[in-house]
């Protein structure tokens, strides 16, 4: 069996023979000269760690070159997978951002806020006295003339005017923050 010296001495020559052509073979696909470095010193250092268990029969030089190139192929998997992952992320990213842009630009701030305001509508209406809250809806939803109210409601238009200004000035207060948002409202509470 011969010494660890000379075996020393053995691999150091080897080393420094072979070294940079395996680099060259590592670099060919890995394309990264640090990452080739570290693959083929990798590879020499399995080849010294095994040394006495590899048969004399095989060459050193195959042994360190398959070991590369089994190195050199579990990196460029990883980078697949890596990149793989990678598409996906970016085209996830890219269909949410696309989905919250169609979103926002589909979005019309008077659409979302006129339910709002209907149930605020509704909710004062309820409030209001029966009386009240009929002629309103007469005048306002029925498009009835004060004169027609009056004559339904059996009282004079000045009892029909009382009544919807009563209602117009809850809903006003009720309303003050949707005022600017939608501009009807004034005509719907004069």
């Amino acid at each position: 069996m011969p010494s660890n010296s000379s075996d020393l001495i053995r691999f150091n020559k080897f080393f420094s023979e072979n070294q940079q052509r395996f680099i060259r073979f590592a670099w060919t696909y890995t394309r990264e000269e640090i990452v080739a470095e570290d693959i083929v010193m990798e590879a020499l250092m399995s080849y010294w760690e095994n040394r006495l268990k590899i048969s004399s029969e095989i060459n050193p030089s195959a042994y360190v070159l398959t070991v590369v190139k089994n190195k050199c192929l579990n990196h460029l998997r990883h980078l697949q997978l890596v990149n793989e992952v990678s598409d996906r992320v970016s085209s996830h990213s890219e269909w949410e951002l696309s989905n919250r842009i169609a979103t926002l630009d589909a979005c019309e701030p008077s659409a979302l806020f006129a339910g709002e305001v209907q149930n605020i509508i509704d909710h004062v209406i309820s409030r209001l006295s029966a009386n009240t809250a009929r002629i309103f809806v007469l005048s306002r939803y029925e498009n009835k003339s004060h004169k027609e109210i009056a004559e339904i409601m059996g009282m004079t238009v000045k009892g029909v005017e009382f009544h919807i200004s009563k209602a117009t000035k809850e809903l006003r207060v009720a309303l003050k923050d949707y005022l600017v948002l939608f501009p009807f409202l004034y005509d719907f509470l004069t």
